[in-house]
């Protein structure tokens, strides 16, 4: 992927002061390209309100909106101890099997925070092309990607467990694996779960077996 990164000044500074830095070579975007084991998904902020049943409201989110993070013009602020950072992302290369990990654990100083957020994704048929950069998509006769294994994270961050969704190629099922117990599940039941770790497998020209939902 290519990573454009561009310093920030301190907000504190005086607006003169801040145009004035930019102008320096220090504040001015920088690209480099690196490779990629996963693609880490950033949830947005769960919000704190309750309905007017007093039950806390779980929101959601779509796949796509938070793979946005790739699309070469999405920008997030980075912030260190003593300096910020504007990044955005640009793919220009997909890999045959891609991992996806959706950002739910954030630690502090004193403990560790689990963001509920449920993800709405498709089972099958997921399109990356427009993520990659325009001269990259030539090179890239398939960019279209099936979920073939999602890791789910229930309850709270210290003393979860964890549950895994497995499709089997042969027969185009998905189970649930638990420890030792192994059940069958329907794959809209798939969507409806905390995912943390996703699978996906690239689409190729000879693949026959698109079973799902």
């Amino acid at each position: 992927m290519r990573i454009f990164t561009k310093k920030l000044p301190h907000p504190d500074l005086p607006a003169e002061e801040k145009a004035q830095l930019l102008q320096n070579s220090e504040y001015q975007e920088m690209m480099v390209e690196s490779t990629f084991m996963y693609l880490t998904l950033d949830l947005p902020t769960a919000p704190l309100y309750k309905d007017e049943k007093e039950q806390l409201i779980i929101p959601q989110v779509p796949l796509f909106s938070i793979l946005a993070k790739f699309n070469g013009a999405t920008e997030k602020e980075y912030k260190t101890y003593k300096e910020n950072f504007l990044k955005r992302f640009q793919l220009t290369r997909l890999p045959p099997y891609l991992i996806f990990c959706i950002k739910r654990f954030t630690k502090n100083n004193f403990f560790v925070e689990k963001n509920p957020t449920i993800v709405n994704f498709p089972i099958t048929n997921v399109d990356l092309r427009e993520y990659l950069a325009e001269e990259a998509q030539a090179a890239h006769a398939n960019t279209t990607y099936d979920l073939v294994a999602n890791i789910v994270h229930d309850g709270k961050p210290s003393e979860g467990s964890y549950r895994i969704h497995v499709l089997h190629h042969g027969t185009g099922k998905w189970y649930e694996l638990q420890d030792l117990q192994v059940t069958d599940i329907l794959p809209q039941m798939i969507t409806l779960s905390e995912a943390y770790i996703q699978i996906w497998k690239r689409r190729e020209e000879d693949d026959t077996n698109q079973q799902g939902a």
